[in-house]
């Protein structure tokens, strides 16, 4: 039996990919991390994020961060681009997207710490760009959370291409 077989992920090079194109959570996998003990950061970086505007219906684009600190589990990256790829025509604003993720993630794998950025195009002139956070409860990393959003964009980095 392979490693991926024992982790149970089904995503992984499989050759019949679907591309799920609302919403669906269930497309997210985890793999046991072999360094738990360790405090390290994975960042996944989305250039090609899209939603759709619940209002209008008109695509919404964006880059996605996600950085985190994982504990026991952590998320198989294929998966996750099929979980990122099923907001495609799905309507929510970009707030509650970004939201979304992250407690997505945060029942899926139970990090330590883990943020969500999302840099929007803008639409009629203004862009949006959210931030959420989350630090574990009753560990270091929920200070280094409320530390981290506190202090998020105090020094903004010059726009000059949306």
């Amino acid at each position: 039996m392979s490693d991926r077989e024992k982790e149970g992920l089904t995503k992984l090079g499989s050759q019949g990919t679907e591309y799920k194109t609302d919403y669906d959570p269930t497309l997210l996998e985890t793999f046991s991390n072999k360094h738990p003990e360790n405090d390290y950061f994975v960042k996944f970086n989305c250039p090609e994020f899209t939603s759709l505007c619940p209002i209008t219906g008109q695509p919404d684009f964006a880059t996605i961060y996600i950085s985190y600190v994982p504990g026991q589990l952590m998320v198989e990256s294929k998966s996750l681009k099929l979980y990122l790829f099923s907001y495609r025509n799905h309507g929510d604003f970009h707030e509650d997207c970004v939201n979304k993720i992250m407690k997505d993630l945060i029942k899926l794998m139970d990090p330590k710490y883990i943020e969500v950025t999302g840099k929007f195009l803008p639409r009629g002139g203004l862009s949006i760009d959210p931030y959420c956070n989350y630090g574990k409860p009753g560990t270091k990393w929920e200070a280094v959370a409320w530390d981290r959003l506190t202090h998020h964009d105090m020094n903004p980095e010059k726009i000059d291409n949306r």
